[in-house]
């Protein structure tokens, strides 16, 4: 009976990528366990939403295959003042509706990114404007030097204006309030592929865009319909690998990995990710919802003491996680950017030692020797869940009563974002820069982009300081030293608990050829198959 409900699920989930291909085409099939949830590209920033609305639309700056920067829609760029910025723009670039890329669409552009239903604002705080100079030359205007505006714009989409208005997408989806616009199911971009199809939780069908501007490079693939299908089970998504439905597989379960390498029948591409999870904690309310923790029979919130957070880590083994449920394929780290990040210092990657005697030392300490139960937010993906799974069995066992509660990512990252969880696991991936991770993370949350993913609330006016110097210092090499001033007092505070930074496994057909980059996004316009 188990063996023939897998073998259901894999013929529906195959089923979903059998919309017939373009006769002749050179189709790629990609599979993951996550769904983009959005077409639009202001409306979050996930890892699942950025490797797939990427090859639609494009920023003025991206990076090569070396992970480097490099020119896209705009050719170059200068500052020509303390707080201004000239961006020269490609000539020639069509949105895929035909209608020419222009200065008005990177204003109009920005200022939806700045918007208060965006979650991209966080890359732009400093921002106050861009404007148009001519046609194909655009001005941004700072409130502040900022030394490494370009390479903060990575990512940033540039829209059309004219569609944007006509199609009444003027603002970004208010994601966490759950609004549907034309922008959610449907895409105008300039990039190497057009949105054919977007159905979510399913799958999203990709055209190549014939006119892209970039398809004389030496590098470019041959790729002309890529499907991108969300399937869940780990189980299916090899499945469909093996028997050849499925051309490459972003997340294969790390049970099989070895397996894998030993059969040689699928190639592997294995690098280790720039970004890392954690656990982060409520640090806002002064009572901890849903839990029955208790000082002098007064409900408190339990995670404001650092006493507490300290217990929790202690009472993490993130070395066992790694090895017996992650396979081996997770790197355990004490630091909260990874030290590849510019400033990030190298001897902050080790963690405090799991003690479970000193967490419940610490617990008593802090008034809590008996515990306390709360509710850890996990995202219903295998081996997320798992990984949680282990750490609630551990802080349970120092007497913090950890209830695991899963969501769909529709579900769960709107508490993230919102601030909305007690407790909760989650991801992020850093630009090799540290300024806008800094920002989003770990700044005092504000309406214009500050603390954007800072999902506990936390609050450091002095670290907040810093980080707003940091942006604005012209000399790399003092920039790199507040990082390092910045990150030393995280490491102290611990609003978040750092875990691990895993390997980012591809597996995929022997006839396939991609560039992987550390952040786990796909590149598809390098993408070949023979």
């Amino acid at each position: 009976m188990p063996r023939l409900f897998s073998r259901v699920r894999h013929l529906f989930a195959v089923a979903l990528i059998a919309a017939a291909p373009i006769a002749g085409a050179v189709t790629l099939r990609i599979a993951s366990a996550f769904d983009p949830q959005t077409m639009d590209p202001h409306a979050v920033a996930l890892l699942y939403h950025t490797r797939v609305y990427t090859q639609v639309y494009e920023s003025l700056v991206n990076r090569d295959a070396l992970f480097r920067p490099e020119p896209s829609l705009a050719l170059s760029w200068q500052a020509t003042g303390p707080t201004t910025w000239r961006f020269k723009l490609r000539p020639g670039v069509l949105f895929h509706d035909g209608t020419p890329f222009t200065a008005d669409d990177v204003v109009f552009s920005i200022e939806r990114a700045l918007g208060a239903t965006s979650q991209r604002s966080f890359q732009l705080k400093g921002v106050k404007a861009a404007r148009r100079v001519d046609d194909l030359t655009v001005e941004f205007v700072l409130d502040a030097p900022d030394a490494v505006l370009p390479e903060k714009l990575q990512g940033l989409a540039m829209m059309s204006r004219a569609w944007s208005v006509a199609n009444k997408v003027e603002k970004a989806q208010d994601f966490n309030g759950k609004q549907e616009t034309f922008a959610v199911r449907n895409a105008n971009g300039t990039g190497p592929y057009r949105l054919e199809r977007f159905e979510p939780d399913v799958r999203t069908v990709l055209q190549r865009n014939p006119r892209w501007w970039g398809w004389g490079d030496k590098r470019s693939g041959n790729v002309d319909e890529v499907t991108l299908v969300a399937i869940r089970s780990d189980a299916t998504r090899l499945a469909a690998l093996v028997s050849g439905e499925i051309d490459l597989v972003l997340d294969p379960p790390y049970q099989d990995i070895e397996r894998l390498k030993r059969e040689g029948a699928i190639k592997l591409m294995q690098t280790v990710d720039l970004g890392q999870q954690y656990l982060t904690f409520d640090q806002a309310r002064d009572e901890l919802e849903g839990s029955d923790a208790r000082i002098g029979g007064q409900p408190r919130n339990p995670f404001k003491d650092l006493r507490v957070r300290r217990a929790v880590y202690h009472a993490l083994d993130v070395d066992l996680i790694a090895q017996k449920v992650l396979r081996g394929q997770g790197v355990p780290t004490g630091a909260f950017l990874s030290p590849k990040v510019d400033g990030s210092p190298a001897e902050l990657d080790k963690r405090l030692p799991y003690d479970p005697v000193r967490a419940k030392a610490l617990l008593a300490e802090a008034g809590y020797p008996n515990g306390f139960s709360v509710t850890l937010d996990c995202v219903n993906v295998p081996w997320r869940e798992a990984v949680c799974q282990a750490m609630t069995a551990m802080l349970t066992k120092v007497g913090i009563r950890a209830s695991l509660r899963t969501s769909a990512t529709n579900q769960f990252f709107p508490k993230l974002t919102g601030a909305t969880a007690s407790f909760m696991e989650f991801g992020w991936t850093p630009n090799p820069d540290a300024w806008a991770s800094l920002n989003a993370l770990f700044r005092t949350w504000d309406k214009s982009g500050g603390g954007t993913f800072n999902a506990g609330r936390y609050s450091n006016p002095k670290l907040d300081l810093l980080i707003d110097g940091m942006r604005v210092e012209p000399d790399l090499t003092r920039r790199r030293a507040m990082v390092g001033v910045a990150l030393r007092m995280v490491h102290d505070d611990l609003p978040f608990i750092p875990l691990y930074r895993r390997s980012l496994n591809w597996a995929m057909n022997k006839k396939v050829t991609v560039v992987q980059w550390p952040t786990d996004y796909t590149e598809l316009r390098w993408a070949r198959v023979q």
